[in-house]
């Protein structure tokens, strides 16, 4: 009973981070905000989540989770078309992507918490890209590329459009230009 109380309060203050984040950015969501809004003190906070940084990697795990939970149940898996509505539905939430670029740039360095989750996070992505442009393709796309040797360029594309997107949304439709990509793609 008490671990179950335990993890809802886990998910309440997931969720209060998240909008927390969506509201103020990344840099303006504070353990004290959080807290607040879940009615606990910043220390009782911490007993859940030790630093900002495990809650903010906490919140992209859940994140993930949320994003993929309707594509993956799919009985096709992802498509390139359903990537597609990913990349609109993040148009929407700008403190979100801007807490994931962060810490994804942040995370290059060797003791950085969320490391282990972006390294991780990306093999299981590359390998979950592979599995979309093989069956978009089969085993070549239209420019003789394997599914395996695009799988980095088609993620590369989704997060540096993210960081383009953020450095320069009314120059940027990350959307529009995810769809021209596709069309390079030889898809639509």
């Amino acid at each position: 009973m008490a671990r179950a109380r335990s993890e809802e309060r886990r998910a309440e203050i997931l969720r209060a981070a998240l909008e927390v984040i969506a509201e103020r950015g990344y840099r303006g969501a504070s353990l004290a905000a959080v807290a607040e809004r879940v009615g606990l003190t910043q220390q009782g906070l911490l007993h859940y989540f030790p630093t900002k940084e495990a809650l903010l990697v906490a919140v992209l795990e859940k994140r993930d989770q949320w994003d993929t939970s309707g594509y993956r149940r799919s009985p096709d898996g992802w498509r390139l078309e359903l990537l597609a509505s990913l990349v609109e539905y993040n148009a929407m939430r700008p403190g979100i992507v801007q807490t994931f670029s962060a810490l994804l740039g942040e995370s290059v360095t060797e003791d950085h918490p969320a490391r282990e989750f972006f390294t991780r996070r990306y093999g299981q992505v590359r390998s979950e890209m592979a599995a979309v442009l093989r069956a978009e393709y089969g085993a070549r796309l239209p420019s003789g590329l394997t599914p395996e040797e695009a799988a980095p360029l088609l993620v590369a594309v989704l997060d540096g459009l993210q960081y383009q997107w953020l450095l320069a949304p009314d120059e940027v439709d990350m959307p529009t230009v995810f769809r021209a990509f596709l069309k390079l793609l030889g898809n639509h």
